[in-house]
Formats: C-alpha cells, structure tokens, sequence
C-alpha cells in the first residue's frame, strides 16, 4: 500500500493508532512465542552432557565392524 507524503507525516508525528499497535503487539508476541520455542528447542538438541544412548557399546561396534570385515575376505 502507498500512502501520499503528508500521511506519511502525519503518522510519523502521531504514531499508529490503537488498532494499528493492538496488531503491532499480536504479531511481536507471536513472534516472541516462536522464538521461545525454536530456542527451547534447540536448547534440547544441543544440550551438552545428555547423550542418548543406543543398545550398543562402543566395544559392540568395533566387534559387530570386526565381523563384518572378516567376513568379506
């Protein structure tokens, strides 16, 4: 939308109106809410000192390789 110079003016001297900041705020506290929870989220993935483990050691891998390369031969 393209609003004339003199509106352009006017709302930079009285700032928005009531309904224009109601929406201003529903839109940074929306945005807000996403940001919580993108970092709540990472903050899950990159957690240092929570691994999860799988069912295997790491000796079990060098064995379960160890088999497999044996077997090629």
């Amino acid at each position: 939308m393209v609003y004339s110079l003199s509106n352009q003016m006017y709302k930079y001297e009285h700032g928005p109106t009531v309904a224009e900041q109601r929406a201003d705020d529903l839109r940074m506290g929306e945005a807000a809410g996403a940001l919580r929870d993108l970092r709540r989220h990472l903050g899950r993935i990159f957690r240092p000192g929570r691994r999860v483990r799988s069912g295997r050691g790491a000796g079990d891998v060098m064995a379960a390789s160890v088999r497999v390369m044996s077997s090629v031969r």
